[in-house]
């Protein structure tokens, strides 16, 4: 199991001490985007120019894709390779059910981690998620798991997660708590002590508080906002790139 990548590391531990020292609002460590918010499948223009134009202005070091299966979007791959040749640092989530099957629409960059999501080696389509795991690994592509703790949770189903990406050389792997409930992240802190690397186990609470961050934003806002016009596109996915 990897540590994470140098340059990550420097990025990150750069803004937690903007965070503490400077007088300025520091920007957050990680931004999250839902695929659906930004590529629309089936339209004459995919890409919506004003999400793109709001990541690229977003000085978070590390985008996570996630919410919406991103492998149901066809124009996903080119999306993925636009934001981390821009610099920033890809995590994109999946369910691993899709992963072999459109693995080739991928690069294996540097800055691009796939995140498959696996609470146990018990669960449902569970071998398809494994099976897209190894053909990440064999493609060159760093691969991360992403287990995340409900109360029914077993700690036994994780430490089987545990044993299995070690023995798969799988890069990294985040444990996050699935509400903010507190015994859930009690039960969470728990779990994250099976992580062998402290980097990754430090990386997880900073996942954990934007996820949960984005799902109680998103409670609110479907609580007191009517929903919105789906806005119009005006930007073709090929013309799409990230300074």
């Amino acid at each position: 199991m990897m540590r994470l990548p140098a340059r990550l590391t420097a990025k990150l531990a750069f803004v937690r001490i903007a965070q503490i020292f400077s007088s300025a609002r520091e920007g957050p460590l990680l931004h999250y985007v839902d695929p659906a918010v930004v590529l629309h499948p089936g339209s004459d223009a995919p890409v919506s120019r004003e999400k793109m134009q709001d990541l690229a202005t977003n000085r978070a070091p590390v985008l996570w894709i996630g919410g919406s299966e991103p492998l149901h979007h066809p124009g996903v791959g080119h999306f993925v390779r636009a934001v981390a040749r821009g610099g920033r640092f890809v995590f994109l989530e999946t369910d691993g059910t899709f992963l072999r099957r459109r693995i080739h629409e991928f690069q294996p960059l540097p800055r691009l981690f796939l995140t498959v999501c696996l609470n146990s080696l018990e669960d449902s389509g569970s071998a398809l998620a494994v099976e897209g795991l190894r053909a990440a690994r064999l493609s060159g592509f760093f691969t991360v798991i992403h287990s995340r703790v409900h109360e029914e949770a077993a700690l036994a189903r994780l430490s089987s997660i545990r044993a299995f990406l070690l023995k798969n050389d799988v890069d990294g792997w985040l444990i996050t708590a699935g509400s903010a409930e507190e015994v859930i992240r009690r039960k969470t802190a728990e779990a994250r002590s099976l992580i062998p690397s402290k980097f990754w186990r430090q990386f997880s609470e900073d996942v954990e508080e934007a996820l949960l961050t984005e799902t109680q934003d998103r409670a609110l806002k479907d609580a007191h906002v009517s929903p919105a016009e789906k806005p119009l596109t005006e930007a073709r996915e090929e013309g799409v790139g990230i300074a």
